[in-house]
């Protein structure tokens, strides 16, 4: 199903919803707002939002009106939801005069009773309306889904509006304390989920697509678990999910771990949990982080079910790496390699003849990773040891102690290590684009989590022997 149609279902349900919500209100709104928010439309939508904020009746009054301007927003059009969002985020975002004005009281407090005052005045006029506005959703069915969305939006929007840029970020602190792990469900995903969360796997897998139903229930079958985490008022919409491959030894080759026609394995003889794909599923909730406690609950969860599994492990895109390799290549050149390395590299790729200058090794590396060259056996052997040796160096040669890879960065701040590298681990297209073929092992040994983790946060990172010598070799 493709997410366009989850997407207008969701609209469509949250948009019938907050009308039932505001059915009765008694404020008269006038006419509607039209799908693109002209200029004369906008003193209406502004005395919606200030009704909203400052009118009779209460909080839930004010809920019913964020009902009935929620269902307006939906009703809006691309260019309708841009102007709304900034309307909101400039015209009711920080006040920095009265801010001002209430830093100096706060400043100017001589008794613990008079800065009491201030630090609570302080408190609220850091709190915007623009927040206080869409706070009031969170008692609305669907309305925590609502917020989570128009953040996606915002985001959107904020890359080139600051003003935008800062609600978005009022919003993610508020976000991430409405879902505080503590508030979340773990569940597992089988094959008797309803289909509608079947579909919203398929749609939201950001790792390895899913290519159809067989392949879906491929994944979920017996040697294989699937946990999401579900928060309370979002109980059909997966935050975010794993997929885990019940295997013996240590996972290297992700087709084969896919593939659909290998025999199924009874999951009481595995000794190793993979997790190989990691995805968030709800884009307004980015910066708000589950994924290390999704880990750690998760391999809790085996631990307890399946005693027999005593390893814990990912395996793992490299999606810097390809675009390190080929800058790094272009700033060093051949002084990245030894000098039976870049004749062997040149004897499979020489300079062309009208560029005789051009860096023999560093050169031939470029035009063999832009090119075909894992169908070229002879390409293949001379780029290996090369590869392997320069990824290693870009998983754990970061001079600040602060990973170059993001996917590295998640897993050894959540306390796993760099176990080990896998040469063609993902020769999709998409993992040649990202990683040049590489995968890599990130181990979790339950009893050195927090070490790692302490030892991550102080600068250092923690590697196996094997990867620790590939990147001094």
């Amino acid at each position: 199903m493709a997410f366009t149609g989850l997407v207008d279902r969701a609209l469509d349900r949250m948009s019938r919803t907050f009308r039932d919500v505001a059915t009765g209100a008694r404020e008269a709104v006038g006419a509607p707002l039209r799908p693109d928010l002209p200029e004369d439309d906008l003193p209406r939508l502004k005395a919606r939002i200030d009704a909203c904020l400052s009118g009779p009746g209460g909080e839930t009054a004010a809920r019913i009106r964020a009902a009935e301007l929620g269902r307006a927003y939906l009703t809006l059009s691309q260019e309708g939801r841009r102007r709304f969002l900034l309307i909101l985020a400039r015209d009711y975002g920080l006040d920095r005069e009265a801010l001002a004005t209430t830093v100096a009281r706060w400043q100017e407090a001589t008794d613990d009773k008079a800065r009491a005052k201030a630090e609570a005045e302080l408190r609220e006029a850091l709190e915007t309306p623009a927040t206080q506005l869409l706070a009031l959703f969170n008692g609305l069915p669907e309305g925590v889904k609502f917020i989570v969305d128009l953040r996606a939006e915002l985001l959107k929007l904020g890359r080139g509006e600051p003003a935008v840029a800062r609600l978005a970020d009022d919003l993610r602190r508020l976000l991430a304390i409405w879902f505080d792990v503590g508030f979340l469900d773990l569940r597992r995903i089988d094959w008797r989920t309803p289909a509608a969360l079947l579909e919203k796997l398929i749609t939201y897998e950001a790792v390895h697509a899913i290519h159809s139903w067989s392949d879906l229930k491929n994944r979920l079958d017996s040697d294989r678990r699937c946990f999401a985490f579900f928060h309370p008022r979002m109980p059909d919409e997966p935050l975010i999910f794993v997929e885990v491959a019940l295997v013996d030894g240590m996972a290297g080759d992700v087709h084969r771990l896919l593939d659909e026609k290998a025999p199924t394995r009874d999951p009481e003889d595995a000794n190793t949990a993979i997790f190989y794909s990691i995805s968030n599923c709800q884009e307004g909730l980015a910066g708000v982080s589950f994924g290390n406690f999704l880990i750690k609950r998760v391999a809790a969860e085996l631990k307890r079910d399946l005693p027999n599994i005593k390893n814990f492990a990912t395996l793992s895109p490299i999606p810097g790496f390809r675009s390190w390799l080929l800058k790094t290549l272009e700033a060093e050149g051949d002084k990245l390699l030894s000098q039976d390395e870049i004749d062997h590299l040149a004897s499979v790729s020489p300079p062309p003849a009208d560029a005789p200058d051009l860096p023999r090794g560093a050169g031939a590396i470029t035009r063999l990773v832009n090119g075909d060259w894992t169908k070229q056996p002879a390409a293949e052997i001379a780029l290996k040891p090369v590869l392997t040796r320069l990824c290693a160096r870009y998983l754990i040669g970061s001079k600040d102690g602060r990973a170059l890879d993001r996917v590295a960065h998640f897993h050894l701040s959540n306390g796993a290590r760099v176990e080990r590298l896998n040469w063609l681990g993902d020769a999709s297209p998409n993992g040649l684009r990202q990683g040049c073929g590489m995968m890599v092992n990130y181990r979790y040994r339950l009893e050195d989590v927090d070490a790692n983790h302490e030892a991550y946060a102080d600068g250092t990172i923690v590697a196996s022997g094997e990867v620790k010598r590939l990147a001094k070799g």
